[in-house]
């Protein structure tokens, strides 16, 4: 930022305080009554929402894209969304984010998927219909969704406010066992989901939508690690990696007033860096470029989907300081236990972040306009958009838009 700031403001931004288009051919009669549920017709907000039948709220089928098998690709199906419970949220989805976790999954990178597996963790929608005990939404406003759809919310981590690590086993978007309906949840490639009201992030109403989507993951995934180890102004950062995770790891720190290094095996991307915000970009490859950096960063964080050599990152902390891994979740390639011991150094791991804290960073990047740099596409584009990811062809998030798919 260009304007000097006060040390409470830079504490207040290091502790920013916590406050996730209708149906296509849907009518603005108000909905059926039912028992239990309060609700009704979301007006029209564009031309395109002029006609139609009215949102069902019992269990019904919806349209998606999703795998069903091994080597099928994405393509359209059909599948099925529970009765709208007392406590939940019906909602259109408007944008879904392309994750490198969906392309995991779906190529069986973690372990075999249960086919059919609908991908997609970084979800913003309109509030179709709410159940009758809902309190956080009305209809038409605008909600996200983010990697978790439920937990048990009584263990000692949920109640802390770290529903990621539940320790009866938290629910995921996608190709996890479903506590509600049975078999596996469904993500966000699809026309509509049902979710509890206590896992939809409230998303303000002047957001950019699209470009907010990724920020439910690959934002809450980076924020989390600079909030747990108070990453502050003037502190120094290294981000390992620039791609859909790296360049929101650059513009968050970046607000912070941090001083942030790029680490790249990519030579067009150093001039993406420093217009992101770092004040330097190196390639990981330049073994003299890297020696520059010894003992040089407060803290570290690793995005890449892989597994990488460690070494030569952790040689670059400083006493005491950390190596943030939130990229590659298989086995990792762990420095020498000497060089970590002489300098104290340590490795984490860490992994989105609860609910509050998924709220927080949508509210910081509010305050602040940070967006995602997202390129828009159509449902008939994620195949191309996968490979695209895999040969890094991508500056930074592809995001599908989902009513582009319903129009078609």
């Amino acid at each position: 930022m260009s304007e000097s700031k006060t040390e409470s403001e830079q504490a207040s931004d290091q502790h920013f305080t916590t406050r996730r288009q209708v149906l296509i051919g849907l009518a603005a009669a108000p909905l059926a009554a039912c028992a239990s549920i309060n609700a009704q017709a979301v007006p029209p907000r564009s031309a395109a929402a002029a006609t139609g039948a009215a949102a069902d709220l019992r269990a019904t089928t919806v349209r998606a894209y999703g795998a069903t098998g091994a080597s099928s690709g994405i393509a359209p199906l059909t599948i099925n969304r529970r009765a709208v419970g007392p406590h939940d949220v019906v909602l259109e989805v408007l944008y879904c984010g392309i994750c490198h976790s969906d392309i995991h999954t779906v190529h069986g990178d973690w372990g075999g998927p249960t086919f059919p597996c609908v991908p997609g963790h970084e979800i913003v929608g309109r509030v179709l219909a709410v159940g009758s005990a809902v309190t956080k939404f009305r209809v038409g406003d605008y909600g996200g969704v983010g990697c978790m759809v439920d937990s048990c919310g009584t263990c000692e981590n949920c109640q802390a406010g770290r529903e990621q690590n539940c320790l009866n086993g938290t629910t995921f978007t996608y190709d996890s066992d479903d506590r509600v309906s049975g078999g596996k949840t469904f993500g966000g490639y699809s026309e509509r989901m049902v979710v509890s009201e206590r896992f939809v992030i409230n998303i303000p109403p002047d957001a950019d939508l699209a470009a907010t989507a990724p920020l439910l993951c690959a934002g809450i995934t980076t924020f989390s690690p600079m909030q747990h180890w108070r990453l502050g102004a003037g502190q120094k950062v290294g981000v390992v990696g620039l791609g859909g995770l790296g360049h929101m790891a650059v513009k968050l720190a970046a607000a912070r007033r941090a001083e942030v290094t790029v680490f790249t095996t990519s030579p067009g991307k150093i001039a993406d860096a420093q217009r992101l915000g770092a004040r330097e970009a190196v390639l990981s490859t330049d073994s003299t470029a890297m020696r520059r950096f010894a003992n040089y960063f407060d803290l570290m964080i690793a995005t890449v989907p892989q597994a990488y050599p460690m070494q030569p990152f952790t040689d670059l902390l400083k006493l005491d300081a950390t190596l943030v891994n939130v990229g590659a979740l298989g086995q990792l390639e762990a420095p020498s236990g000497m060089s970590m011991a002489f300098g104290r150094k340590s490795i984490a791991g860490s992994m989105i972040g609860g609910i509050a804290e998924t709220q927080e960073v949508i509210d910081y990047c509010s305050a602040r306009n940070i967006k995602a740099d997202v390129e828009i596409i159509r449902p008939d584009e994620i195949n191309r958009a996968y490979e695209r990811v895999v040969n890094k062809d991508i500056r930074y998030r592809f995001v599908i838009d989902m009513v582009a798919g319903r129009a078609g």
